[in-house]
């Protein structure tokens, strides 16, 4: 199965993403009733932690597939499918709000871990914008390692610095 074949099947078959993500928001907003303040002790904050991850990956997927279509592509915002490109990242919203609001998201276990994924990934796709827009390579008759090594550079800088912004 294609990415596309995916994307044809999700839009065609809409409840079960629909289900999905208001299902997370809605099992956070339960877990923070049961929680009652206990949400940093050990199975509730595992259960958060299950729930951010369930809902990040894709809303990061969408944001990272939004840019993609409007700055590479050029693709018109009418053309924007709502149950791939909107619901994940308005549920991923409000999961982490709610889930916010009952723990501290820093004792949530890899939560971390998504903050770097998100930093990495706004990095690589603003080095492959530049890239793409410069035309350095295109230029420059660079060799192709070259360019690999600017940009595995570029994102091992910004990695290191935000470390050092953050801690």
């Amino acid at each position: 199965m294609t990415l596309q074949q995916f994307f044809d099947y999700v839009v065609s078959n809409p409840s079960a993403t629909l289900w999905y993500f208001l299902g997370v928001p809605l099992i956070a907003f339960v877990a923070g009733i049961f929680s009652k303040n206990e949400g940093h002790l050990s199975p509730w904050n595992y259960v958060y932690a299950v729930l951010i991850y369930m809902v990040c990956l894709p809303g990061i997927f969408a944001v990272t597939l939004n840019i993609y279509f409007f700055f590479w592509e050029r693709r018109s915002i009418l053309d924007t499918e709502l149950f791939i490109q909107v619901i994940p990242i308005l549920s991923m919203i409000a999961s982490l709000s709610i889930i916010k609001q009952n723990v501290d998201l820093d004792l949530v276990p890899g939560f971390d871990k998504l903050s770097g994924l998100m930093i990495i990934i706004g990095t690589l796709l603003t080095l492959m914008w530049i890239l793409d827009r410069t035309h350095i390579y295109a230029i420059t008759f660079m060799p192709f390692p070259m360019v690999i090594g600017i940009i595995v550079g570029g994102v091992l800088l910004v990695r290191y610095f935000s470390k050092k912004l953050i801690a």
